[in-house]
């Protein structure tokens, strides 16, 4: 199944059905895909880091001269800083959500397995992780982020779990 990242992009944002499709898709394009989203995540909080987290950070006056002296070092650690604790936290929040909704297949009559789901779920957090960074640059609750952003997620996945094949009897 050759199809590009923007494809894949598209579809998770728009057509949840076809995600059903992708659970066979080989696991290094799904990867792939997910590091884009943690790479773009990554680049919008070290945005906010060198914008408004720098001066919160080195609040004090004698660490400010000496941050001033090491910002050259400072903005790499952070930024892979950043990239580890976004994968770790994408990888994360996937792995529980298809967690969570294997347990929804066989209520639902499907057949599937975790890997299947995990794949679907990789690509059903798309509107939850863009949704996240529109979130972040308005005044919103991070509670209220989280449970849109549950919600969506478990709504994507749902709707894709119905176009996986029905279970035999």
């Amino acid at each position: 199944m050759k199809i590009s990242h923007m494809q894949l992009l598209v579809d998770s944002l728009i057509h949840p059905k076809k995600l059903a499709a992708y659970r066979i898709m080989s696991i290094g394009k799904v990867i792939q895909y997910v590091f884009l989203l943690i790479l773009l995540v990554t680049a919008f909080s070290l945005g906010q880091f060198i914008t408004t987290g720098a001066q919160e950070v080195f609040n004090y006056e004698e660490i400010e001269q000496y941050a001033t002296d090491l910002k050259w070092l400072v903005y790499p650690i952070a930024a892979v800083l950043l990239f580890v604790m976004n994968s770790l936290i994408m990888f994360a929040k996937i792995s529980f959500y298809a967690f969570a909704c294997s347990f929804l297949l066989k209520p639902m009559n499907r057949r599937g397995e975790y890997r299947q789901i995990w794949r679907t779920t990789a690509f059903a957090i798309t509107w939850a992780t863009l949704l996240s960074i529109v979130f972040a640059i308005f005044p919103v609750s991070s509670k209220f982020i989280t449970i849109v952003s549950i919600f969506i997620t478990m709504m994507i996945v749902i709707v894709a779990l119905t176009k996986y094949p029905l279970l035999k009897r």
